[in-house]
């Protein structure tokens, strides 16, 4: 089982690898938010172990990026931040636990073991499919059912309809859409985005020109409601 540590602060990080890699984990370490993104796109990791406060991208930020992107590995945050409200967000972005520093380090691994044995046994209940109205999604092979029928989503769609089917009836920036869903190296212009919502609403409203699903709201972002 491959581990992915991203602590800023040495002396915890050197500590939390030494401890895990006892425990039979192999573990990939850094410091840096940035590098971690790199790392989760180009890796395969069992579980993520986050601190909050990182430099360049912080820890929740790479929460939701690997998110939406893979619904299967474990998420556990590890930050000084000990709120209930900072607790919530880093659970509504994804993270599966949060434990907040000074910890047991007996605890964390067991929180560890338990995580990483929930993935394995609970993976193949994930959500793969969601459906509104006529349409349905395949969020695994990106088959979609729309009014028009059966047709196939490039990655970047699948990405953007997840992420605003992950928050339907909220407004979603364009600053968190470019973020989130094009990584934090590339902005294309808000254009693209407009372009996807227009396509949207060609593959899954009755009335393009009169959504009921896809919506823009000027000079915030976009909006998805289901209507269930």
């Amino acid at each position: 089982m491959r581990i992915l540590l991203v602590e800023d602060e040495e002396h915890l990080r050197k500590i939390l690898k030494m401890n895990l890699e006892i425990e039979g984990f192999e573990v990939i370490s850094t410091d840096n938010g940035r590098t971690a993104l790199e790392y989760t796109e180009k890796q395969h990791f069992d579980l993520i172990i986050l601190d909050v406060m990182l430099p360049e991208v912080n820890g929740l930020q790479i929460c939701e990026q690997v998110r939406l992107r893979n619904s299967k590995v474990g998420i556990i945050i590890v930050s000084a931040k000990d709120s209930s409200i900072d607790r919530i967000t880093g659970l509504k972005l994804g993270a599966d636990d949060y434990l907040t520093k000074p910890f047991n380090l007996e605890e964390l691994l067991l929180r560890v073991h338990n995580l990483i044995k929930r993935s394995t046994e609970e993976g193949a209940k994930d959500v793969e499919q969601y459906s509104w109205g006529v349409n349905n999604i395949n969020f695994i092979t990106y088959v979609a059912n729309g009014v028009s029928g059966i047709f196939q989503l490039t990655k970047k769609e699948v990405l953007l309809l997840k992420l605003l089917i992950e928050r339907q009836n909220q407004v979603v920036s364009r600053q968190q859409i470019l973020q989130t869903v094009w990584g934090y190296d590339v902005y294309p212009s808000t254009r693209t985005i407009d372009n996807f919502i227009l396509s949207f609403r060609k593959y899954f409203e009755n009335d393009p020109k009169e959504p009921i699903y896809f919506h823009s709201v000027r000079g915030v972002g976009y909006k998805f409601t289901p209507l269930h």
